[in-house]
């Protein structure tokens, strides 16, 4: 080609020869953009200094308690008699005498925390710990702890402890009055009956044979009620309890939901500029809508658990009113949305204004409706348990009361997967009935294609 016949198709097409900078540059603004935006959260958030003085040494601590329990037997050394103490609310309940504390003939006491490959064996004068293939002999004469040989990097020497941390299992820390070992077993001890159940400590096949056909434990109440009754009453678990908030929590998610789209249904009417007859009432009530969805539910939560105290009622109250901004919101903007040739066809037959919404809009929108309502349902079911925290009523409540422990993990872990399980179901049980309004809707859409 010549330099003018390049020149004439340039001139031709200025639009992709002669492209204006930020056409030309827009990848290269894009990265470098996200690059500086990166740059500044980091600063903002400080996030060098949180990474650097984190406690990640307490995330397997944390974890571990999730799925695992300790016991904490403690023997005093400067008692006539050494004896081990167990915590007021053992696991092992009332007069315990697990196996793994043993008494030797010579006076002295044994712990395994992990069998024979890690263990303690103590008297008043001196304490051998056993891990990892090592023995640590502690003497305990003179008016502190001292280790005796090398220390190894499991063991820990202060000035008047020696602790042995012995990872997952457990640890140990000698003193000269007394020792202490935390001892760790996987599982969730007496998730069924707790310490003051009858059937405490026994077999499965004990307890169904109990149940099946032995004599009553409780007079005048057989043994499946009192079984049953233990399983509810679980002072550890609190079955009862917890269920009975995971019941609060999907009752104010339902009715919040429910009494919502009842009141939004016919707020949406008239905020819809194709069926409204007023222009200002459509923006007054779109500008309502606006404002209940831009205060957010767990602030709702807190204005009504101070109006109304703590529980469920303040939790339904919340939800209740954000549904309204979020449903009238939805459910308007569906309606300017339909089709007018039904609503047309129904007006030429002379019907009223009540009749013509009724078989001319109706049909087409409540598909949708329900749809909108059902996720909103769904995501209310979630939110439920977070405002709940703050008092508003069901499991949220009670899984902070859990945490506020700092020692109740395992309950809290409990509480979080029944709280997955709910959210889980009604997540199925909400696409199932999306889905089949789907083609509900399909099939109404193609009719009405065949007719027209």
């Amino acid at each position: 080609m010549t330099v003018d016949e390049i020149r004439a198709i340039e001139e031709r097409f200025p639009q992709v020869f002669q492209r204006p900078l930020y056409k030309r540059f827009w990848p290269l603004f894009l990265v470098t953009g996200t690059i500086l935006y990166l740059i500044y959260a980091l600063w903002f958030f400080s996030l060098p200094q949180v990474l650097r003085e984190s406690h990640w040494e307490r995330l397997p601590l944390f974890l571990s308690q999730w799925i695992s329990y300790d016991l904490q037997p403690e023997f005093r050394l400067d008692q006539p008699q050494i004896t081990p103490k167990y915590p007021r609310f053992s696991a092992l309940g009332e007069n315990p005498n697990p196996d793994w504390v043993i008494r030797n003939p010579d006076g002295t006491f044994t712990v395994q925390i992990d069998g024979a490959a890690k263990s303690i064996t103590f008297d008043k004068t001196r304490a051998t710990i056993v891990a990892d293939g090592q023995s640590v002999l502690v003497s305990l004469t003179g008016g502190k702890p001292v280790v005796t040989g090398p220390v190894p990097d499991w063991v820990t020497v202060h000035d008047d402890e020696v602790v042995a941390k012995m990872g997952f299992v457990g640890e140990v820390r000698v003193t000269v009055d007394r020792v202490k070992v935390r001892k760790r077993f996987l599982g969730w001890a007496n998730f069924v009956f707790d310490t003051r159940s009858p059937f405490f400590g026994k077999s499965a096949g004990e307890v169904f044979s109990l149940i099946v056909s032995g004599p009553e434990l409780k007079p005048g109440t057989s043994n499946l009620a009192l079984a049953a009754d233990n399983i509810w009453n679980n002072a550890q678990w609190q079955h009862g309890d917890v269920w009975t908030k995971l019941l609060q929590t999907i009752v104010m998610a339902f009715l919040g939901t429910l009494l919502g789209g009842i009141v939004a249904f016919p707020l949406a009417f008239f905020a819809a500029r194709n069926i409204t007859p007023s222009g200002l009432l459509s923006q007054v009530l779109k500008r309502f809508f606006d404002f209940m969805r831009s205060v957010d539910m767990l602030i709702w939560a807190l204005f009504f658990t101070r109006a109304f105290g703590p529980g469920p009622l303040a939790g339904s109250a919340a939800i209740f009113f954000t549904e309204i901004g979020t449903l009238g919101k939805t459910y308007s903007e569906a309606l300017e949305n339909i089709d007018d040739k039904p609503r047309e066809g129904v007006l030429s037959t002379g019907a009223n204004g009540l009749l013509v919404q009724r078989y001319g809009v109706m049909p087409e929108v409540v598909p949708i409706f329900i749809s909108q309502t059902l996720y909103q349902w769904e995501s209310n079911t979630r939110g439920a348990t977070i405002i709940g925290a703050v008092g508003a009523g069901g499991i949220g409540l009670k899984l902070w009361e859990a945490m506020r422990t700092n020692s109740n993990w395992a309950n809290v872990f409990y509480m979080v997967l029944l709280t997955l399980f709910v959210v889980f179901v009604f997540d199925n049980i909400s696409n199932f009935l999306r889905r089949r309004l789907s083609r509900t809707l399909h099939d109404y859409n193609r009719l009405q294609a065949a007719e027209g």
